[in-house]
């Protein structure tokens, strides 16, 4: 079984997910991720940053990321920790408005 962590922005925050399926959406422009990966619910130590991951994604057979909110997709040996960290203010990651299509110059004339 191969486990990918997938970093991304999402509401000025970086999610940090862990699924056994990540590939190129059908969706121009965008990542489709499947089988998230959460912690065992038998654990005696309850993360709340997972806890609200799992609340937010609950439910969900797969999500569809704007490629350009995509940070990094790594594939690692066994999964961490979902994680959701607020973005710093004096950090290099921040979002970058794009848009993907752009209407061609000699359109109107």
């Amino acid at each position: 079984m191969h486990i990918f962590r997938i970093s991304f922005i999402n509401q000025a925050k970086v999610y940090q997910l862990y699924a056994e399926s990540v590939k190129q959406a059908e969706v121009f422009g965008f990542l489709e991720i499947r089988n998230l990966i959460f912690g065992e619910t038998s654990s005696v130590v309850i993360d709340p940053a997972e806890e609200k991951l799992k609340a937010e994604f609950g439910g969900v057979s797969r999500t569809l990321i704007p490629m350009h909110a995509v940070i990094r997709v790594d594939e690692v040996e066994k999964r961490g920790q979902c994680k959701i960290m607020e973005l710093d203010g004096n950090a290099n990651i921040t979002p970058f408005p794009n848009s993907w299509f752009r209407p061609d110059k000699g359109a109107d004339s």
